[in-house]
């Protein structure tokens, strides 16, 4: 990894930040996609990469189409080419007493993932060109995967209603362009809009040729088991629906992106992954 190019949008703490972070320890170069390029000032870790020269900070707003697409010219100056896109965008949730937990605005994820994928430079849209595309979403969206949330989480997973709406158009757009048939409801106007297929710049249906959905359960922030697990898998990952699932820390959904997802490509390659504890 350690001639990978990454642009990473969403990556300014959590999950994306945490993966970021394994990345340039790797070698690679990251590009930052930050609504505040000061977010970094006193994290010692990530100045000395700034510092070198492989963390890259360009300030833009994912809601943005045009500082998207500034930050895909930034990630391509350096190389003509772009391996991946590291996509984990999400908002500080609120709790509303009528609607649960909010982000604002409450279609973030959607709107931010049309604006990336709208935005691609021409010369990365080709097969053989693409940069592989890592996307965080969450478990419990579907509903053969909610209705398997364990009982004692059904509240919790109750309250977050509106952002996992928010992450259903996520995966809605990313199903198209990959050219997945997609069984679940419609996401709303109001998250997606009305004529988000034909949206100019987007990729088709079955452009995307490389795309990983990555689906965690309930996340803390925990300790990265995989950094010190011996022999035995620190989590589950699996494509089928999962059963049983509760949480999984923030570090480990980073760990397997970047040594299992990223490192071990081909096997994972077009799947909607979950991971849990």
């Amino acid at each position: 990894m350690t001639t990978m190019n990454i642009y990473a949008i969403g990556a300014s703490r959590n999950i994306g930040y945490y993966a970021a972070q394994r990345l340039l320890e790797k070698g690679a170069t990251v590009t930052f996609l930050l609504r505040n390029t000061s977010v970094f000032d006193q994290d010692a870790d990530m100045k000395r990469f700034v510092t070198s020269g492989k963390a890259r900070l360009i300030q833009g707003d994912a809601l943005r189409a045009s500082d998207v697409k500034r930050g895909w010219e930034e990630a391509c100056s350096l190389k003509e080419s772009v391996n991946a896109v590291l996509f984990s965008v999400g908002g500080t949730p609120r709790f509303s007493v009528t609607r649960g937990l909010v982000v604002d605005p409450h279609n973030l994820c959607t709107q931010s993932i049309l604006n990336v994928l709208s935005t691609i430079p021409a010369n990365l849209r080709t097969p053989e060109t693409q940069p592989r595309l890592v996307v965080v979403s969450s478990l419990g969206l579907t509903r053969a995967s909610h209705a398997k949330v364990p009982i004692p989480l059904k509240p919790m997973y109750a309250l977050l209603r509106v952002p996992h709406a928010d992450k259903l158009g996520l995966e809605r757009v990313v199903a198209h362009c990959a050219g997945r048939a997609w069984t679940e409801e419609e996401p709303r106007a109001d998250i997606i809009g009305t004529e988000w297929a034909s949206r100019e710049g987007l990729l088709s249906s079955g452009e995307l040729k490389h795309a990983v959905v990555i689906r965690p359960a309930l996340l803390t922030d925990g300790a990265c088991k995989g950094d010190s697990s011996q022999g035995k898998p620190p989590y589950k990952v699996t494509s089928d629906e999962m059963t049983g699932f509760y949480t999984v820390s923030r570090r480990d959904v980073a760990h397997f992106i970047v040594e299992g997802v990223l490192a071990g490509w081909e096997r994972w390659d077009g799947q909607c992954i979950n991971i849990s504890y």
